[in-house]
């Protein structure tokens, strides 16, 4: 089916990809093999980098993270190919840095990304329920095609 809908719960650790539409859901699960771990925020191993003053915590334009970040964040674009629409949804920065590999790797993933919201830990079930309602108001404020 290439009318799903996705949505996509991430941290740094593992991501939870739902893809429905009115009748199907379909739901995998994608661990990172990074050892990479932030502490006190999205500084982490990021912290005495040598940026100029006021950028701490902030991702350089450049990415800043180990080749089994850009992996992790891979897969998830790969398994969402053919996707419409996109809601990326998350605790923390991993929802923004996987934004940014797509938009320098995935330019398809990327332009189907149509939110990023912050959430805590919702299980599958609540990730359905929370997209089906945001892809109710986003598809009403985007008027007929």
């Amino acid at each position: 089916m290439s009318t799903f809908h996705a949505i996509v719960w991430l941290d740094r650790s593992e991501a939870h990809v739902v893809m429905f539409d009115r009748e199907h859901i379909a739901a995998q699960k994608i661990k990172s093999r990074s050892t990479h771990k932030a502490t006190g925020g999205h500084g982490g191993s990021h912290q005495g980098s040598g940026r100029g003053p006021g950028t701490q915590g902030h991702l350089s334009p450049g990415g800043g993270h180990n080749a089994a970040d850009e992996a992790f964040y891979h897969a998830i674009a790969e398994s969402l190919k053919g996707v419409h629409e996109i809601l990326v949804t998350g605790p923390a920065q991993a929802k923004d840095e996987f934004r940014s590999h797509c938009a320098r790797h995935d330019k398809d993933i990327d332009q189907a990304i149509v939110g990023l919201i912050p959430s805590d830990h919702p299980s599958d079930g609540q990730l359905v329920a929370m997209a089906r309602q945001y892809f109710l108001k986003h598809d009403r404020m985007q008027g007929p095609a």
